[in-house]
């Protein structure tokens, strides 16, 4: 049997052994059991988003993106409007999102290795009297820029409009307090900084505007109130829950809090991120996002300025000997991405730039002695 391949990508991402082995067993999706378990995830993700009284944790079947549209398509009602704060595929993907969805949908741009100011959002809002709602990537991993979503928010509340954060890449390895950022619903996945594997993603609302929004949703199983009133009136998903899945992410919290939390994987991730930029960057590389914005999740690179570079041989290269990267999303540069989070710690990211030496040499690029 070989061995797996060191992901270093956003998710799906490396997993633990004892994560893996969790998912070797069957649960019945009304045992008790699995109830029990179901409601202990959702306790301790309240946790972890610093979500008191007045808040509730909602998981959803499918990716990700399945439970942004879930959120997208039942919180904002028929006569109200979304304003997405764009700086990447993701947040242009919540546009996309919005618009299909037939709901109006204005749009602040910048840069993908940029954020916005607080004053633009700002006058977006002034200028932009039909929204109701405002939307936001936390870690946009197009790039790997943070956000400062807890700035937006103030904004946003000022307003009295109904904040959403897509935390998908940074929930679990970043602190977030839903009510100090005045965030109403935020998102994120299993298989990304907790840890776990492909199969849901959850939902951390606030109750009072999720309540308000019975009867706007515009797809039946999608419905995020109905998925919330269904779960605690029986415990119950209304549909099949990934109850592997979910098995695999119980282990996945447990190994969180090991770790110390949030703030212990913190500082693996970032640890991670030093040591492999500080290598990179010894090898010539540069990196896309400014230090100041950047966050320790997946990091972008630009192409290396050689005739020479193709990064489907550099793929290929680093592939076979055991390490597996993204391409680049953005339109307009040539980059590549490398993620730092998963079961990686900073020998995987010393083991990679070994790996990227070597390849270099194979492909007859030039190393700067340092």
């Amino acid at each position: 049997m070989t061995s797996d391949k060191l992901l270093f990508t956003p998710g799906p991402l490396t997993t633990s052994r004892t994560v893996k082995e969790a998912m070797l067993r069957d649960l019945g999706s009304r045992d008790e059991e699995f109830l029990n378990l179901v409601l202990s995830i959702r306790k301790r993700v309240g946790q972890i988003a610093a979500a008191g009284q007045g808040y509730t944790v909602i998981p959803m079947q499918g990716s990700g993106t399945f439970a942004v549209e879930s959120v997208v398509s039942s919180v904002i009602p028929a006569d109200g409007g979304l304003l997405v704060l764009v700086n990447g595929s993701y947040s242009e993907r919540i546009a996309r999102m919005a618009a299909q969805l037939k709901i109006p949908v204005a749009t602040l741009r910048c840069a993908e290795n940029e954020n916005h100011s607080a004053a633009a959002l700002e006058k977006a809002l002034r200028e932009n009297s039909f929204v109701t709602h405002v939307a936001v990537v936390h870690c946009e991993t197009t790039s790997g820029v943070l956000n400062p979503i807890s700035d937006y928010g103030r904004v946003t509340a000022s307003f009295n409009r109904g904040y959403i954060v897509d935390a998908m890449s940074s929930f679990g390895a970043l602190p977030i307090r839903m009510a100090d950022a005045h965030i109403d619903f935020l998102i994120s996945s299993a298989n990304k900084c907790i840890e776990g594997v492909p199969g849901f993603a959850f939902v951390v609302a606030r109750e009072q505007p999720l309540q308000d929004s019975a009867g706007w949703a515009r797809s039946m199983s999608l419905d995020l109130f109905a998925q919330w009133k269904g779960l605690e009136e029986s415990g119950q998903f209304r549909f099949t829950p990934p109850t592997h899945a979910l098995l695999a992410f119980a282990q996945a919290l447990q190994e969180l809090d090991a770790e110390g939390g949030v703030q212990g994987r913190h500082a693996r991730y970032v640890a991670n991120h030093r040591t492999l930029v500080d290598g990179m960057e010894a090898m010539g590389f540069r990196a896309y996002v400014p230090a100041r914005l950047q966050a320790p999740i997946i990091t972008t690179f630009h192409y290396p300025a050689h005739p020479g570079f193709r990064f489907e041989e550099f793929y290929r290269g680093l592939s076979g000997r055991g390490f597996v990267i993204y391409p680049g999303k953005l339109t307009q540069l040539d980059c590549f991405r490398i993620g730092n989070i998963g079961r990686l710690y900073p020998h995987d990211m010393t083991g990679l730039l070994g790996a990227v030496r070597e390849v270099l040499g194979e492909m007859k690029i030039p190393i700067p002695v340092t």
